[in-house]
């Protein structure tokens, strides 16, 4: 699709991993904000009928990119792409990313490396790319989706949670960097939620899921976008995920994490 004249009274959202979950729920909130709208993932014909819909009910334009995020090249394309058609990303959501779920010396290895890479790689890439332009315009938001795994190790799911810690510490430490740049960075940390995520990734007949109330994507996408617009770092929506987040700093390591393995089993 190409632009020529982007219209300067609209701002453009991109959101990786847009097709369903949080990231849709977000690309929702962004079209209802009256922001353009870049979005990225697989999911070519769910990425079509959701680009058809947000043109009928609102007045924006929406760029559709199908991407493969697990592949190296795909930040560069996707900057080079945006940039050839004259589309400046106001607010940049790294959402994209997927678990696994078993002992570690059992898992795939090959699914762990391409995890790494969209949930860390491409995050980092992306935020690399996009922030330059920001920090020279003077304004600019990036919303990293992290998860409340961030805040401790996670036995049956070791690579994911360590690449959540990543992403909230990453965040913090750029959105130190960026006070008075006019550029802000939040990092969005939700608990378990209602969405695809554990069947995907073998978890649903766990303790932590089976017959547990989770929150709603939408829920956890408004938090979020608030939370953007405020200028916040670390939201974690829903009082008992704040309260274990922040807990763990105060119990031995090895309980926490002998805790979390028996939450993560099946029942």
């Amino acid at each position: 699709m190409k632009i020529k004249d982007q219209e300067q009274y609209k701002r453009t959202a991109l959101i990786t991993g847009s097709a369903s979950g949080i990231g849709y729920e977000l690309a929702c909130i962004f079209a209802s904000k009256n922001y353009n709208l870049v979005l990225i993932d697989r999911n070519e014909l769910k990425l079509l009928e959701i680009a058809s819909d947000f043109q009928i009910e609102y007045t924006i334009s929406v760029i559709t990119i199908v991407k493969d995020l697990s592949i190296s090249t795909s930040p560069e394309e996707i900057f080079a792409e945006l940039k050839q058609v004259g589309v400046q990303v106001d607010v940049l959501v790294n959402n994209a990313g997927f678990g696994t779920y078993g002992l570690f010396n059992e898992t795939s290895l090959k699914n762990e490396l391409e995890m790494l890479q969209v949930n860390l790689v491409c995050l980092t890439h992306l935020t690399k790319l996009f922030l330059k332009d920001m920090v020279v315009r003077g304004k600019g938001k990036i919303l990293n989706v992290a998860s409340a795994a961030a805040f401790q190790p996670g036995p049956l799911m070791a690579v994911y949670f360590a690449t959540k810690a990543y992403v909230l510490s990453f965040s913090e430490a750029i959105a130190n960097e960026l006070e008075g740049t006019g550029v802000t960075v939040t990092v969005l940390c939700p608990g378990s939620t209602v969405s695809a995520f554990h069947e995907r990734t073998g978890m649903a007949d766990s303790k932590l899921v089976k017959g547990q109330k989770m929150m709603d994507a939408e829920t956890v996408a408004l938090i979020g976008y608030d939370a953007l617009i405020r200028g916040k770092t670390i939201v974690i929506p829903g009082l008992l995920n704040k309260i274990l987040a922040k807990s763990v700093r105060f119990f031995p390591r090895n309980l926490v994490t002998r805790i979390v393995r028996t939450m993560q089993e099946d029942k």
